[in-house]
């Protein structure tokens, strides 16, 4: 029988306005009988199956139908897996199968217990979705046998879910992350559900808890929905979650402060009627609101569902062992009976454990399930969650326009970013269904506000961009920006994440993860390769003298260049066409994670458009314009690596014209900091000829780098003759100050290189040594000078960034 509904759909916006006793119970529905007995009976006798595969997962290595009395040999060597998430994983799988089964949803499923993997890696088992992806798992004894005693042990599956489950977005290796690469996945998907199950430790994380406000981002008319399931099951490894001390009406109360509406399952002995009667009413209320906005009058700050399914750790397992609770707490987090392979008590509660689903009704002599568990899979193979192509068929390239077009002058003052802002515009225009930019509340101080000639911002609950779309997520939460642009990039589109530089380093460990899932994806032939996550670093410390020393940290450069060398890619381009050159390569590229690092701020233009492309493919030049005698053979060669830094690398060998005029200097740019690695150890590594051909192979370098000093020594270690390379950079030196003090107190300003220029060509230069110290003395002497100017008048000399002449 349908639900019978006590609360009108989406009730007033003002928590107020609702009754007290929607407060106090939430959504009450009529559950009783809700369905059918042979309905009922299917999902039992799934759960059933799937429950007993991911119990014999986490112990056996033989006799995997329990067809004889289990002895040690049966039980595995290592105990991994955690069993105490499964049972409600497979529960919430198996409703979603009949609601796909019987209405044809369009669903994806994100499991925020990522280590629930046994739980998602049966019910495939039983859709028969793993065969598809790996023939030797098919779906009878042989195949059972493989991936029950394969689980957990090398050569088969881990024990969290990953890039080689079916299905998966979503790397299950670290929590907090799944509600918001939900909201990602169904931007642009206006026909997909995306049912996420958010376990309640996982619920105590800061980004979860900044995730729920997701659905205010998402215009119900051009994208699809998010069905949130917290699983409240009480425990997490070792004490209790705080959901799991709160009561309903903490829970209500909560949550409708969110904005949702609250329904809670915990009728355990109806627990499947009260699930079918929830998951209907959900989606109705998903398809009302849907409905509203497509037909052109949006509810004014819908409330969409959200189900709390409360259930007892470890449902259907042992109840308890040597006096200790089992079954609802703790100690079924993971192995239940850890010691089975030794201690005969323990395994003969496993053989117990595992003969109570009695496993001979669920599946033939042959190991293929019965007919009655197989009757809620879905009939067509597209429309199994393990199958869905939205995982797993790559995506479609944008169309970028050719960047030239967008070109400045050489010789003008640019900022990078508004050129950048400019060429990405056109790339909104040119894909309206297919590119997203994901901004914590920093855009328009990055420069990049040029975009909002072409679209607005997604921001559901404000007015002025109510119903509207918009490309423009900004919210002001690194962690959601990065859950949504990981979804939006796994389910085939492309994202930019734009930040201001000290702050990138927030979602450094989802970065990481990502990195993990795509290098893996990479490895797997069924997985089509993505766009990549490309990260646009700006307001960088050299001229975050505003600001402070809180917002100066390159940081993240180092976290990037940690990274599968085949993945990673850091790019420091030096004017706005080198940066446009990138961006355009960057959107282009795939299954990469990309670092952009440049500045807002106005600065010269070095090279032409043309001359820009050839920089940007060779990754590094020299830059004849400001070397002695177009750079042959020189005493010694300054490197510039970033956009300020570089500049005072072309400010010091005009410097040096004048105060050293016998110093022969080369200039070299490197705008693909990957080109420096040792020969081999990066696809875009200089051969040794090539790195010698560049930077000489005995003459003095002296790089002047815009990250952390150790990072570059990193990159170079493996390179011949390293002793004649010296290295400035970010030193952790900052204040309130102002720009060139900021090149001072880092040692990276033109007087330094300088300095750093005389020393080294002092080496090979007779003419240079005979003056090196005097001229190195008097550098020194035109830097303190500098900063007692800004000191006596808080401000650089005006003349300070002019381009240089030579």
């Amino acid at each position: 029988m349908p639900a019978q509904i006590l609360l009108q759909a989406n009730p007033p916006a003002d928590p107020s306005l609702l009754p007290d006793s929607v407060l106090q119970l939430g959504v009450q529905l009529e559950t009783k009988d809700y369905l059918a007995s042979d309905e009922l009976k299917a999902i039992k006798m799934f759960r059933r199956a799937a429950d007993y595969i991911a119990a014999a997962m986490i112990f056996l290595n033989h006799n995997v139908l329990v067809e004889r009395d289990i002895t040690p040999d049966d039980i595995k060597s290592r105990l991994l897996g955690h069993w105490g998430t499964c049972p409600g994983l497979i529960m919430v799988y198996a409703h979603m199968n009949r609601l796909i089964r019987k209405t044809g949803l369009n669903a994806l499923y994100v499991v925020g217990p990522g280590h629930g993997a046994p739980a998602i890696l049966s019910c495939l088992f039983l859709e028969d979705s793993l065969s598809v992806f790996y023939p030797e798992l098919t779906r009878d004894r042989k195949g059972l046998h493989k991936l029950v005693s394969g689980f957990s042990v090398p050569g088969g599956f881990p024990s969290h879910i990953n890039a080689g489950t079916p299905g998966a977005i979503h790397e299950g290796g670290e929590l907090g992350y799944a509600l918001s690469v939900s909201f990602g996945a169904i931007m642009d998907n206006p026909d997909l559900v995306v049912v996420c199950v958010v376990g309640d430790g996982e619920a105590e994380t800061g980004p979860t808890s900044t995730a729920w406000h997701g659905f205010k981002y998402i215009d119900p008319a051009e994208s699809g929905a998010v069905l949130p399931i917290v699983h409240v099951n009480g425990f997490k490894i070792s004490e209790r979650t705080i959901y799991g001390t709160m009561d309903d009406k903490e829970i209500i109360a909560l949550f409708t402060g969110y904005g949702y509406q609250v329904r809670i399952i915990e009728d355990l002995e109806h627990i499947d009627n009260d699930l079918a009667a929830s998951f209907d009413w959900a989606l109705g209320e998903i398809k009302k609101i849907q409905s509203a906005a497509r037909s052109g009058k949006p509810i004014v700050k819908p409330r969409w569902p959200v189900l709390i399914l409360r259930s007892p750790k470890g449902l259907g397992g042992p109840k308890s062992f040597h006096g200790e609770f089992i079954e609802g707490s703790f100690h079924s987090h993971q192995v239940p009976l850890p010691g089975a392979k030794k201690d005969a008590e323990e395994l003969a509660a496993l053989q117990a454990w595992l003969k109570s689903y009695s496993p001979q009704e669920l599946f033939t002599p042959e190991g293929v399930p019965v007919p009655e568990v197989l009757s809620i899979v879905p009939d067509v193979a597209g429309q199994r969650l393990g199958q869905k192509k939205e995982s797993f068929a790559g995506y479609a390239p944008l169309k970028v326009p050719e960047w030239e077009g967008f070109g400045v002058e050489q010789g003008s003052q640019e900022s990078c970013m508004k050129a950048v802002g400019r060429l990405l515009t056109a790339v909104i225009k040119e894909n309206p269904k297919a590119f997203r930019i994901f901004s914590p509340d920093e855009l328009v101080s990055n420069k990049l506000d040029a975009v909002f000639e072409e679209t607005g911002r997604n921001f559901q609950w404000d007015i002025e961009s109510r119903a509207q779309g918009g490309r423009i997520v900004e919210i002001l939460s690194e962690h959601t920006c990065q859950g949504m642009l990981q979804g939006y990039t796994l389910t085939g589109r492309t994202g930019l994440f734009p930040s201001y530089e000290a702050f990138l380093g927030i979602i450094q460990t989802m970065m990481v993860q990502y990195s993990k899932f795509t290098k893996m994806s990479a490895e797997i032939p069924w997985r089509q390769a993505c766009g990549s996550i490309n990260y646009l670093e700006t307001s960088t410390w050299a001229r975050q003298e505003h600001n402070g020393f809180s917002h100066q940290n390159p940081a993240f450069i180092g976290a990037v260049l940690n990274l599968k060398p085949g993945f990673a890619r850091v790019y420091l381009p030096p004017d706005a066409n080198c940066f446009l050159s990138t961006m355009s390569h960057c959107l282009r590229a795939k299954n990469y994670v990309n670092l952009m690092v440049g500045s807002k701020q106005p600065t010269p233009v070095w090279l032409s458009p043309e001359d820009a492309d050839k920089h940007c493919i060779a990754g590094a030049s020299v830059w004849k314009f400001a070397s002695v005698d177009d750079g042959v053979n020189p005493d010694v060669v300054l490197v510039g690596i970033g956009v300020e830094v570089t500049f005072e690398v072309i400010a010091a060998a005009a410097l040096l014209r004048k105060v050293a005029p016998e110093l022969r200097v080369r200039v070299v740019n490197v705008t693909d900091l990957m080109i420096l690695s040792a020969n081999g150890s990066h696809p875009h590594a200089l051969s040794d000829e090539a790195f010698d051909s560049l930077f000489t192979p005995d003459k003095a370098i002296h790089f002047n780098y815009h990250g952390y000093p150790i990072e570059l020594k990193g990159l170079l270690f493996g390179r011949r003759n390293l002793e004649r390379v010296s290295i400035e950079g970010y030193r952790e030196e900052g204040t309130t100050t102002s720009p060139f003090d900021m090149m001072l107190a880092n040692h990276t300003s033109r007087f330094h290189v300088a300095t750093a220029a005389l020393r080294g060509g002092a080496l090979s230069n007779p003419k240079v040594a005979v003056s090196a110290h005097a001229d190195e003395s008097y550098i020194k002497h035109l830097a303190a000078k500098e900063k007692d100017y800004i000191y006596a008048n808080g401000k650089d000399h005006d003349d300070t960034f002019d381009t240089p002449t030579f």
